[in-house]
Parts: structure tokens; sequence; C-alpha cells
């Protein structure tokens, strides 16, 4: 289980415990308004930033959690343990890697397009982009961190450095580590405007090598 996973079910038990909180003041089966408007507007905040407002789980919150009955606050308590069950099972996880390998389905689709119609610099740029948002989200799935502190200011890690990181893990290998070197590379060249460094046949190449190590190395 990620290091993400943990501190997401670390919150989920603190409200679950919070809505016990809210049970412990009831009172003629109404419990006391002011500690169960806590829990409601924390509540939402974590179901909102865990799954978006338009999600069952958010409407069905916000709907039956907003009165002092406390039959009301069970019902968030269970939702909330429903939520809980998802993050233990890695149905969370799941979903945001198909979502995740949608999104660059599509890109790469349109990097496709952009090579087709002679479009060679954009097309590196994009699927260089592409590369550099799996390394780090194969960071995230292999417990890698992706930022450093430098000073008072937390940065994110350059792509190649999460690279060399991932490699000495042994997530893939060096064979591997030296295509991505070469892949960034190609799209570093792209974004500065070095066009004249590489041919459309490089990035056809690197296009086909970065599929390639998607399907390989799958979030």
């Amino acid at each position: 289980m990620d290091k993400n996973t943990q501190e997401l079910l670390k919150r989920v038990d603190y409200l679950i415990e919070q809505g016990n909180s809210v049970l412990r003041t009831v009172d003629d089966l109404r419990v006391d308004p002011s500690t169960l408007s806590g829990f409601r507007a924390a509540s939402l905040s974590f179901i909102s930033g865990l799954f978006g407002e338009n999600h069952d789980y958010y409407t069905e919150f916000k709907i039956n959690v907003k009165d002092t009955y406390q039959s009301r606050t069970k019902i968030g308590i269970s939702i909330l343990t429903a939520i809980k069950n998802e993050l233990q099972q890695g149905w969370l996880t799941s979903i945001k890697s198909l979502i995740t390998a949608e999104v660059f389905s599509d890109f790469l689709e349109m990097s496709q397009h952009l090579l087709d119609t002679g479009y060679k610099d954009p097309a590196a740029v994009m699927i260089g982009s592409v590369l550099e948002e799996h390394l780090r989200q194969l960071c995230l799935k292999n417990e890698i961190e992706i930022t450093f502190q430098s000073g008072e200011d937390i940065k994110p890690k350059k792509a190649e450095t999460l690279n060399q990181e991932l490699a000495k893990k042994a997530i893939y290998n060096l064979l591997e580590q030296k295509s991505v070197t070469a892949w960034l590379d190609l799209r570093n060249k792209a974004a500065h405007g070095h066009y004249g460094e590489f041919v459309i046949g490089q990035v056809q190449e690197m296009y086909s090598g970065v599929l390639g190590f998607l399907q390989r190395n799958q979030l």
C-alpha cells in the first residue's frame, strides 16, 4: 500500500471517529448541531477532494447528512466506511490508473497525428510530456519521492532524476533507463527550439519506444 493511500486511510479513520463523537452527543435522538456541522464540513471537503462533487458518495453525503437526527450521522459514517473499504481494496488506485491510461492514450494519438502531418517538434514535446508524467506516476506507485526540499521550498525532481531512481530501485533495467534518457533529451531539444538537432524519423522512433515503455511498465 503506497504512502498516499495510507494517508487517505488515516484521514477517513479520523472522520469516522469524528462521526462517532457526534453520536456521543445524542439527546432524544438528536445530536449536537455544532459538532455535526464540523463533521459534515470536513467530510464533504474530503470526499470532494478525493472523488469530486459529481460522485455519488459526495451527493449522498450532502443530501442525507444535513439535520440533527442521529440516523443521519450514522448514514454519513456508513458512506465514509464504504470509502475506507475502497481504499483498502485498492479500487481507487485502479480507477485512477485507468483514467491516467486513457489520458495518455489521447495524447499519444494526438502525437501520432502531428507526426503524420509532419509536425515533429510539437509531437516530440507531447510524447516527452506523456513520458515524464508516466515516470512521475511510476514513482508514486513505487513509493519514490517526486519532490525534494530546497531551502524553504519543495521542488519537483527532474524527469531524468526520476528515471535514475526508478532504475536504481529495479523498477526497470539499465537498458530502459538509457532509452528514457535519450527520449527526454530529444524532448528537451524540441522544447528549447533546437529543431535542427533531430529529424522526424527519430521522433517516430521515440513514439514507438515510449508506447512500448508504457505497455511494459504499467501503472
